[in-house]
C-alpha cells in the first residue's frame, strides 16, 4: 500500500491542496457555503430522483425499487430547498459519521505504514482529529449549522496541511523507491 501511495503522491498532494482551499473558504463564508452545500445536495436529489425513475418507468422488472428510490431521492431534495435548517442538522449527522469513518480509516492506514514510521503519525494525527470531530458533533448538535462549517473548514485546513506534508514524504519515498529499482536492475 505504501508503495502505491508513494507512486501516487501527486494525487495525494492535489487533495491537500483542494481540502486546504475548501476550509478556506467554509472559515471565511461559513454561512454561504452551507447554502451552497444544502442547495447542491436538493438539486443533486431531485436530479438523482428523476433520473432513478425514469429508469424504472422503462424496467420490466425491478421498476418499483427504481421508483421508489427516485421518489425518495426527488422527496429529500424538496425537503433540502424548502427547509434547509433540517437538512443543515440531517447534513451535521452525516459530516460527523464521515468524520468518524474517515478518521478511523485513516487512523488503520497509519499503523499500516510499518515501512515508513516517521510519516505513520501523520496518518495518525489526521485520523484522530477526524474522529474527535465527529464526536464533538454529535455530543454538540445544537452549536449551529454556521459554527459546524467553521469547524469543518478548520479541521478541513488541518487536514490538508497534513496531507501536503504526507504527499511530500510520498515523493521522497518515490524518488528512493525508483533509485532502488534502478539500483537493481543493473
Amino acid at each position: 500500500m505504501l508503495e502505491l501511495l508513494a507512486k501516487n503522491w501527486a494525487w495525494v498532494l492535489v487533495r491537500g491542496i483542494f481540502t486546504i482551499v475548501f476550509g478556506a473558504v467554509a472559515v471565511f463564508w461559513p454561512g454561504i457555503t452551507l447554502y451552497v452545500l444544502i442547495v447542491l445536495f436538493g438539486a443533486y436529489a431531485i436530479v438523482d430522483g428523476v433520473t432513478a425513475i425514469v429508469m424504472g418507468a422503462k424496467r420490466s422488472n425491478g421498476r418499483g425499487f427504481f421508483i421508489f428510490m427516485g421518489v425518495v431521492g426527488v422527496v429529500a431534495g424538496l425537503i433540502a430547498l424548502v427547509w434547509p435548517g433540517i437538512s443543515a442538522l440531517a447534513l451535521l449527522y452525516v459530516i460527523a459519521f464521515w468524520a468518524i469513518i474517515t478518521g478511523v480509516g485513516s487512523i488503520v492506514s497509519g499503523f499500516g505504514l510499518s515501512r515508513d514510521a516517521g510519516g505513520r503519525w501523520l496518518f495518525v494525527i489526521s485520523g484522530l482529529a477526524g474522529v474527535v470531530l465527529g464526536i464533538l458533533l454529535l455530543v454538540n448538535p445544537d452549536e449551529g449549522a454556521v459554527a459546524l462549517v467553521v469547524t469543518i473548514g478548520f479541521f478541513a485546513i488541518i487536514w490538508g496541511f497534513f496531507t501536503v506534508f504526507t504527499a511530500v514524504r510520498l515523493r521522497r519515498l518515490a524518488k528512493e523507491l525508483d533509485a532502488r529499482q534502478d539500483f537493481t536492475d543493473i
